[in-house]
């Protein structure tokens, strides 16, 4: 891994400085956080609304740190509801060294049009910090686990209005796990932020891809505006979905 991020490193002289300092430490003993919303109404030629919001919580407590991350989606065509996603994500890490953690994680995620009625899953693994500083963040982790989820099929009405007209489960599901997740943060600045968050969790049955690329730009101590895009991947739906499913965002973010 170390002559990994040496190459790495090399190939991007842009954003790794020697000179760069190392992040201060975070506060012990209480809660931070950040909390985002946006929402979208159009009217004329199209008819549609949107609403997502995000809440990240974490704490360190001596070599603990406690991770909380909510996240949900509605979205409104016309008189037909086209999007519905609510993730919940835990995770609790233990430093080793200055670089090494462990982690527990749980995590659930409800999407009405994925064609999986939950998904759920406990791991655990390593975790290990390439880069921890003022303007670059870059932590890598794997580790193994246990999932349980539902398919179902999805019946849509055939006349492209994307309306649900009938789900049919088609039973509770579980199996073993690998996990593998990037997290990479870089400041052009004090006020502008590039982060991309990609998580994979592997199985036979299905594997579950998330990455979410998201800008923003600090407009006071508190207030910034944040611009994302999230990629969610299922290798394999119930026929005939999609595996892929793409949001947007525009959002205010309150840090707090």
């Amino acid at each position: 891994m170390a002559s990994w991020a040496a190459s790495w490193a090399a190939l991007h002289p842009a954003l790794v400085h020697a000179d760069d300092a190392p992040a201060p430490p975070p506060p012990p003993h209480e809660w931070l956080g950040k909390g985002q919303a946006g929402f979208q109404d159009s009217k004329g030629n199209s008819t549609g609304e949107s609403i997502n919001g995000v809440l990240d919580l974490s704490r360190y407590d001596g070599d603990w740190k406690n991770s909380l991350h909510v996240e949900g989606f509605y979205g409104k065509s016309g008189n037909v509801v086209s999007g519905e996603r609510w993730i919940v994500n835990e995770q609790t890490d233990y430093t080793i060294t200055s670089k090494t953690f462990a982690f527990g994680g749980l995590r659930f995620e409800h999407d009405e049009f994925d064609g999986f009625d939950y998904q759920a899953s406990i791991t655990a693994g390593l975790g290990y910090k390439i880069f921890d500083t003022q303007s670059d963040k870059l932590t890598v982790q794997a580790g193994a686990g246990f999932k349980r989820f539902e398919p179902e099929t999805i019946t849509q009405n055939p006349d492209g209005s994307g309306e649900v007209v009938a789900r049919i489960p088609l039973g509770t599901q579980s199996e073993a796990i690998a996990t593998a997740g990037v997290d990479y943060a870089h400041s052009f600045n004090k006020a502008t932020t590039l982060s991309n968050k990609l998580l994979v969790e592997y199985g036979a049955q299905n594997t579950l891809t998330t990455d979410q690329l998201a800008l923003a730009v600090k407009m006071s101590t508190k207030l910034a505006l944040s611009v994302g895009y999230q990629v969610t991947e299922n290798s394999k739906p119930p026929a005939p979905l999609k595996k892929v499913d793409t949001v947007t965002t525009v959002n205010l973010v309150y840090s707090f």
